[in-house]
């Protein structure tokens, strides 16, 4: 049949709300492994021993575990449970907590890096050990990881294509329906490449900028 590439213009809309979608599930998802990352991170190594348990045993479950399985749990399993999530909010639960995972792995080498001498003067200028961690360890632990979990964030860009499964109209669902219309899977598989790899880009230019003012901070 040949290629005729002539046909993405008709369908580009489709596409283009597609990149919206996965834009939209990479940014949400992202913030919420960020966020849960630092949380858990302040938690396996500062929470008492019975606490830290509970948070171990979900580290040990989102890392041993597929994330295809993951979405799919917290996608159909939960329903039998009562508790019925819309597709792209399962979505950007598996991802962020995923991810959240091994961002909290940064984060805590990344305190445990900070000169002890910090958290000591922060102590001796009135903090308590919570107030000392927000305003003074984490920032710090924080900012000296943001080229691994800039890293994280690209992969977690890659791995939102799994959503489709779940209905999410991503980029990748979207090119698949395209190509039930059309027949033209190489056409629009490479339409969706191409659209991933844009946005790859623009979160590496991101990543850099953000980058550039922590070391310009220093």
């Amino acid at each position: 049949m040949g290629l005729d590439f002539s046909i993405l213009p008709k369908y580009m809309d489709v596409l283009l709300l597609g990149c919206l979608w996965t834009i939209g599930i990479t940014v949400a998802a992202a913030l919420l492994s960020f966020f849960v990352g630092i949380f858990f991170a302040v938690i396996a190594l500062y929470a008492p021993w019975l606490i830290k348990q509970p948070f171990r045993l979900i580290e040990w479950v989102f890392m041993g575990t597929p994330l295809l399985l993951q979405l799919f749990l917290i996608y159909f399993g939960l329903v039998q449970i009562g508790i019925d999530l819309p597709a792209f909010v399962a979505g950007v639960i598996g991802l962020g907590l995923h991810f959240a995972v091994y961002n909290s792995e940064l984060i805590q080498t990344a305190i445990l890096a900070v000169d002890k001498g910090q958290m000591e003067a922060a102590r001796t200028l009135g903090l308590s050990r919570g107030q000392a961690l927000r305003k003074v360890v984490i920032p710090q632990a924080v900012r000296d990881v943001i080229p691994p979990i800039g890293n994280n964030m690209i992969a977690l860009l890659k791995d939102s294509a799994l959503v489709s499964v779940i209905g999410v109209s991503e980029l990748t669902l979207s090119a698949q329906r395209m190509i039930g219309k059309t027949y033209r899977p190489f056409e629009f598989y490479l339409a969706a490449a191409a659209l991933y790899y844009i946005i790859n880009l623009s979160m590496e230019w991101v990543q850099r900028k953000i980058e550039r003012r922590i070391a310009i901070s220093r």
